[in-house]
């Protein structure tokens, strides 16, 4: 029972990191499945399985607070969710233990482009304007889609910042067209890892734990996403990520002939500093940002009579 309150509250924290900054569940939640010692396929498919219901959510949540760009998803959901079914039949033909370090080198460089990505992130409001042609969109949805079911979360960390990258959709609808559109990517994934896994590999006491966790998270996170600073939040769910899978993959017999267990242990706590630092940097910078805007309104408004 207290491994599924655990669940929960994993599913609930991924959910809203991941409705706030459109990425981040499946990265988040895969990733603390493996650190608990599932096996990587077993993990991304309780992951895509408990999405199926927290996609649909945040999808709803983000719809009726104007977040959603219909054009995106319509172009994108259909190509993610079928690279998504044939990624999960490449994971499940994977080694269980051959996997693992693969699929937590792909999460840690995942972890990584989300800190590069959102520590770059300009503090100046920038205008949106234009409209994201489908030869972007389409091979954007399908590499995404792949990598998703493959790494248990891809989706967001591919899609959204390349979607704000692009300058041509405001931040809100970005988070709220990629969340609304994982609902097929993670419907897709899910009927791929059910067809090649079989649902004994599947522990459903699992899905429905995450699952509940991230229904609750949804709506908040929905509504939060215009309030929240993402950097910081990107940052969190960034190092947690990087440090968790470096940890997954200093524990391997590559990495310890190499290294050597006091050398990973090293590694492991600078790691973790080095996020707590970058945690403290990016909440200092959001509050000198937030003090300058608040600054230039008050120089910008007419001095009273």
């Amino acid at each position: 029972m207290r491994a599924l309150i655990v669940l929960a509250v994993i599913g609930l924290f991924a959910q809203l990191v991941d409705g706030s900054l459109g990425m981040a569940y499946g990265v988040t939640s895969t990733t603390l499945l493996l650190l608990a010692g599932i096996a990587p396929a077993s993990a991304s498919a309780i992951v895509h399985l408990s999405e199926v219901g927290t996609t649909l959510a945040s999808g709803a949540a983000h719809w009726k607070f104007g977040n959603v760009d219909w054009r995106v998803v319509g172009i994108m959901a259909v190509p993610g969710g079928i690279a998504a079914f044939f990624g999960a039949h490449v994971l499940v033909g994977l080694d269980g233990d051959a996997a693992k370090p693969v699929v937590s080198t792909i999460l840690l460089v995942l972890g990584v482009y989300v800190l590069y990505r959102f520590l770059r992130m300009p503090t100046s409001r920038p205008v949106f304007q234009g409209t994201l042609r489908k030869r972007l969109l389409v091979p954007l949805a399908v590499v995404a889609g792949a990598l998703d079911a493959i790494g248990g979360g891809g989706w967001g960390p591919v899609g959204t910042p390349t979607l704000l990258a692009s300058g041509k959709i405001e931040p809100r609808k970005v988070v709220g067209s990629i969340d609304t559109s994982e609902f097929v990517v993670a419907l897709g994934a899910s009927l791929g890892f059910l067809t090649g896994l079989g649902a004994a590999g599947i522990d459903f006491a699992w899905v429905l734990a995450l699952l509940a966790g991230g229904v609750v998270a949804a709506p908040i996170a929905a509504w939060l996403v215009r309030h929240l600073a993402p950097r910081i939040l990107a940052v969190a769910a960034g190092g947690l990520i990087i440090v968790t899978n470096t940890r997954t993959l200093v524990h391997t017999d590559t990495a310890q002939a190499l290294l050597g267990a006091p050398t990973g242990t090293v590694l492991l706590w600078v790691l973790l500093a080095a996020w707590v630092a970058l945690i403290a940097w990016a909440a200092r910078r959001e509050l000198r940002t937030r003090a300058e805007e608040r600054l230039e309104e008050r120089t910008a408004s007419p001095a009273p009579h």
